[in-house]
């Protein structure tokens, strides 16, 4: 490329974009004004639309050369506003017009100029700040504000300025939003409860929670339950109010206190049948108690031991200063046997037959098996290799599906085992 051409292209793009239109250069997308916010806004590089209905075919005041659009809303009240303009910057540039025009309609239909009312009054000819007066304004109404430079002698005048709406008709009560700080603690693992109560927040949107800064939940709802919270975490709540020039609102909570004290009963245990052990559980509470109260020595002591003729998850529950927790130790049987669920008896000397790990500890067990409709199909005084079931009945081999045993061990405890079998051809 050639340096010329680098130079036009340079050009062309600082033309551009020193005359970039604003979007609210086009009535669709007028800006809105927000009670008692100043815009710092400008018409520099604005145009006209005009063909017939178009929205700067008028002439109320003055005839359009470079409009920009914006926009406001009444709030439920009604009656006066003023509409001000200050702190105008004009271009100057040779050739262009010196002052600014500006009015105020009413359009039943949005950007449509024959729908269009002129309201209050207008200004054709700012210089410097100015205001545009407005009375009895119609409550819950949108009302548009156009303004456009003056014509010099080539070109219209483009300004930059800022813009305020004051009055009984825009203003509103601030809103706010508050967090109820009567409960300020919890104990631990427990739920807490947070409510927020907005103020002067009409067409509230969804209240976002944060725990120390870090979004935990959003709700539709004014409240928050949450059970996850640690000593001196602060909870805030957000959301907006308005659904037109919308205002943010948010609100901390003190630190919450989350009460705990030590409960620890140590790991789980494994017993064989007819074993005791000592549970081990250490607490600074001075209220405590386990259960289930079956096969324990004591329910009421930190060392209790236990006896138990299955697996059994015993929990100690301790009350400090109101509060109670929960931990859980579980002992578990060690099962003398080994029982499988499934065999497959397909000749291929894998799995063939439905063999007991460990029965052979029991020379004097008895082990039966049966259908689904209760006939017994098997039975054995003594049970090991070679005397395991082989899927036969009557020496024929019986169909696939479930069957259900019954392992009797003769022990001292006369332990039972019941279940079933799932045979595969």
């Amino acid at each position: 490329m050639s340096k010329s051409s680098v130079i036009f292209l340079l050009t062309s793009f600082c033309v551009y974009f020193l005359n970039a239109q604003e979007v609210y250069n086009s009535c669709n997308n007028a800006l809105d004004l927000c009670p008692l916010q100043t815009y710092s806004v400008t018409n520099n590089g604005a145009n006209k639309t005009f063909c017939p209905n178009c929205e700067d075919d008028f002439t109320f005041c003055f005839t359009a050369n470079n409009t920009i659009w914006f926009k406001f809303t009444t709030n439920t009240v009604g009656g006066t506003a003023n509409v001000l303009f200050s702190n105008l910057n004009f271009e100057n540039a040779p050739g262009q017009g010196n002052n600014l025009q500006a009015t105020v309609l009413l359009a039943s239909v949005p950007c449509q100029s024959d729908s269009y009312t002129a309201v209050g009054n207008c200004e054709s000819a700012g210089f410097t700040n100015f205001t545009l007066s407005l009375t009895a304004l119609t409550p819950n109404t949108t009302y548009y504000l156009v303004v456009s430079g003056s014509m010099g002698a080539s070109t219209a005048a483009e300004c930059a300025f800022d813009l305020t709406v004051t009055g009984e008709a825009v203003d509103r009560s601030a809103a706010a939003i508050q967090l109820d700080n009567s409960i300020t603690s919890v104990c631990q693992g427990q739920t807490f409860t947070a409510i927020a109560y907005p103020q002067n927040c009409p067409e509230v949107s969804t209240m976002n929670w944060y725990v120390n800064g870090v979004l935990v939940a959003q709700t539709a709802d004014q409240f928050l339950e949450i059970s996850e919270l640690q000593d001196g975490d602060v909870i805030t709540v957000e959301t907006t109010c308005y659904s037109q020039c919308s205002e943010i609102v948010m609100a901390n909570s003190g630190p919450i206190t989350v009460f705990a004290f030590p409960l620890e009963v140590g790991p789980d245990l494994y017993l064989d049948p007819g074993e005791t052990v000592q549970l081990n559980a250490t607490t600074t509470a001075s209220t405590f108690s386990w259960t289930p109260s079956y096969n324990i020595s004591d329910t009421l002591s930190l060392q209790p031991f236990v006896y138990p003729e299955e697996t059994t998850t015993y929990t100690l529950s301790a009350t400090q200063n109101g509060c109670t927790q929960f931990d859980y130790v579980t002992v578990y049987m060690n099962d003398p046997l080994i029982i499988p669920t499934t065999f497959s008896p397909n000749d291929d000397d894998i799995n063939d037959t439905w063999e007991i790990g460990g029965v052979e500890e029991f020379p004097n067990c008895f082990v039966q098996i049966f259908d689904r409709w209760g006939q017994e199909l098997f039975q054995s005084t003594g049970y090991n290799d070679k005397k395991a079931w082989d899927g036969t009945y009557r020496e024929k081999p019986v169909s696939e599906g479930v069957y259900f045993y019954v392992v009797k061990l003769r022990d001292p405890e006369n332990k039972e085992f019941k279940g079933s079998i799932t045979l595969i051809r």
